[in-house]
């Protein structure tokens, strides 16, 4: 349950649903928020969980004068935020998440720091609950691309992998500064024509994953005929601190959107769940990067929120973006963004006899007006 009530210049909200998508928000906005009643009702984990206060410390550390306080029961968070400062940072991330759940933040305020975000990240690469750093690489900077005028100077460097529970990975996310964000026009999402992908096994035999993968060919080769997997073998000091493996795969389109899929093996005891197979590993990959190219779009539909953030960000201008089936997620970011930034967008059903969409899920045309936002720390040379 989530409500959404302004109190003395404070959004305030109930719950613990969708916490860094307000925080996030915030940050962007500069509008202070108050969250409460954040597991209230909890039996087993009360209040605000040690992953979640992990990235308020990342977002503490990203920028100056931010104010929060949390009471003793961590049930509720008053979060005032500061402006973005950047630089470079050395995090250590919490493994309960994977590293996936805090570039995602950087990744969306990155563009607007004062100074180019240099960060080194340490915990968890490769998690079931959080995009893999393969996934984001891919999936997350193909958007955030098609944003930036110019890309040079972004840069996602995976310099060591680390599996669940211990971590012991280590990545390295640069981002450059943007003065505004250009508008966007695009509807066409293309054909497949290629897929690739990585499958990677930390202190396990590599058979595993050349397992893994001629399953996940054995699928694949049946849709389209370029299919080439990389094997990454990791030994020693580079495997992290937890032995495992998984496979991580994209297709490509003609217009240079790219569909992602991930499967990572868990350990024996984890549930009640039996130990993974590089067999199922592999086609379970397969299958929902299958299910990913039928919802179709122009986007992953991992990042269907990011879009709509820099849709909103973008100069006053029109934008128009084709995306699949709106994920859960990104709905509750679309209200979000309405409470935050005053924008809705007009979402529309493109008629199913238009011969231009290609077949599967019905897609949905994003339209909005972007309301300028400015990064007020880049100089304009």
């Amino acid at each position: 349950m989530s409500t959404t009530i302004v109190e003395n210049n404070f959004l305030k909200y109930c719950g613990s649903n969708f916490l860094k998508q307000r925080l996030l928000l915030s940050v962007l906005s500069g509008k202070p928020v108050t969250i409460v009643d954040i597991r209230s009702e909890s039996d087993e984990a009360f209040g605000l969980r040690e992953y979640e206060i992990n990235l308020i410390r990342l977002l503490d550390k990203l920028t100056n004068g931010t104010k929060i306080d949390i009471n003793s029961a961590g049930t509720s968070i008053t979060f005032m935020p500061g402006l973005l400062h950047g630089g470079q940072l050395d995090h250590e991330c919490c493994t309960q998440r994977g590293i996936g759940y805090y570039l995602d933040a950087l990744i969306a305020l990155g563009p607007f720091c004062k100074i180019p975000l240099n960060v080194k990240l340490s915990g968890v690469t490769e998690s079931s609950d959080s995009p893999s750093v393969d996934h984001i690489k891919i999936g997350a900077l193909t958007v955030l691309k098609r944003f930036l005028t110019v890309d040079e100077g972004l840069e996602l460097k995976i310099i060591k992998r680390g599996l669940p529970p211990l971590g012991g990975g280590i990545v390295v996310f640069k981002c450059p500064l943007r003065k505004t964000l250009r508008p966007i026009q695009f509807t066409q999402q293309g054909m497949v024509k290629r897929i690739r992908g990585t499958a990677y096994v930390c202190k396990v035999s590599p058979a595993l994953g050349n397992r893994a993968i001629e399953t996940a060919k054995g699928v694949m080769l049946k849709f389209l005929p370029d299919v080439y997997i990389y094997a990454d073998a990791n030994r020693g000091k580079m495997s992290g601190n937890a032995p495992g493996f998984g496979i991580c795969l994209h297709a490509e389109t003609t217009e240079g959107v790219c569909f992602m899929a991930q499967a990572n093996s868990h350990i024996k005891g984890e549930g009640e769940r039996e130990p993974s197979t590089p067999e199922d590993i592999g086609e379970k990959a397969a299958m929902r990067l299958l299910d990913e190219i039928y919802r179709g779009g122009c986007c992953d539909s991992t990042y269907q929120w990011l879009v709509t953030l820099f849709m909103s960000l973008g100069q006053k201008h029109v934008s128009k973006f084709m995306t699949g089936p709106l994920s859960s997620y990104t709905i509750h970011f679309l209200r979000h963004l309405r409470d935050f930034f005053s924008i809705t967008f007009k979402l529309e059903n493109p008629e199913p006899e238009d011969d231009s969409l290609p077949p599967g899920a019905q897609k949905v045309l994003l339209t909005c007006v972007g309301i300028g936002y400015c990064n007020i720390s880049k100089r304009v040379i």
